[in-house]
């Protein structure tokens, strides 16, 4: 009888959770949702990637609501104000269009909108070798160098290499002035590259090709000190090797250091050897003497 009379109160507490479980949904469900108004403005808006050099149209843009509280600087509302602008850097989908991401109206698309202000566009030959096997890309830093021959007196030429422009952006390699379509890392065949100059180093490049071979020499982006080198002769190149690099850990991570060049050693004086011519009989002969 006393465990009927358990299970009897079991059911019942079972059946009333139950019941108290089933009222409080259909009571969540039947409350009013309410909305939070949210203040916004319209902003602009890429409808999809957009490359560097794009001239932007009605069907790149769209205008979406922004959060008023987080207002963005240079940001614009009115598609209208964006149609036929270049874009100078690349545009992810969705990404708000800004001033600093267009170039100014009027001055079209393309190139000439990416070219700094101050600044020129310098274009060089280069072959896999001078191009450092495709690796220099729009994006890269890259150091220019000059290879001539020089009179060295009496007719006879010396030649002679040196860095002639330091620490120089590429803009374009080819064609292709997208740097996201270089960040995959993947070599970029092109047969012309084109850097962004000072005017004077646009006179340096101009000279240089015109009177030696140009050659580049790829950087770290993250090694902004420029290069100070006297330029290398033949004469001293056949001396033997010059620096040897020297790896230490700046700031997490690795810098290669300048070791300097052990002086020669010195000459060791050797004995001076005579010959002399020796008779004997009628045999001549030679002997040395030291």
């Amino acid at each position: 009888m006393k465990r009927y009379r358990t299970l009897i109160v079991m059911g019942i507490a079972v059946a009333t959770a139950a019941a108290a479980s089933f009222g409080v949904y259909t009571a969540i469900q039947t409350m009013p949702i309410r909305q939070v108004e949210v203040g916004t403005v319209p902003v602009v808006v890429a409808v999809e990637r957009i490359a560097v050099g794009t001239r932007l149209t009605a069907n790149h843009l769209k205008v979406v609501a922004w959060p008023a509280r987080t207002p963005l600087t240079g940001a614009f509302a009115d598609p209208k104000e964006l149609v036929d602008r270049g874009v100078v850097a690349t545009l992810a989908a969705n990404e708000p269009v800004t001033d600093g991401k267009v170039a100014i109206a009027g001055v079209g698309a393309g190139l000439p909108p990416v070219i700094p202000q101050g600044m020129r566009a310098m274009s060089v030959k280069v072959n896999e070798v001078i191009g450092v096997a495709g690796f220099v890309l729009p994006g890269t830093r890259v150091d220019v160098l000059v290879t001539v021959r020089e009179d060295g007196g009496e007719g006879a030429k010396q030649p002679m290499s040196r860095t002639v422009v330091s620490n120089t952006e590429v803009l374009t390699a080819g064609t292709r002035y997208d740097e996201e379509e270089a960040k995959g890392g993947k070599p970029v065949k092109s047969t012309v590259v084109t850097l962004a100059v000072l005017p004077e180093d646009a006179e340096r490049i101009a000279l240089a090709s015109a009177e030696g071979q140009i050659s580049l020499a790829l950087r770290n982006p993250l090694d902004v000190d420029p290069t100070a080198t006297s330029g290398i002769r033949l004469s001293a190149l056949m001396r033997g090797p010059g620096v040897e690099p020297v790896f230490e850990v700046k700031k997490q991570r690795m810098v290669a250091v300048r070791r300097p060049t052990p002086p020669p050693a010195p000459a060791v004086a050797l004995p001076a050897i005579y010959k002399v011519e020796t008779i004997r009989a009628a045999k001549r002969g030679e002997e040395v003497v030291q």
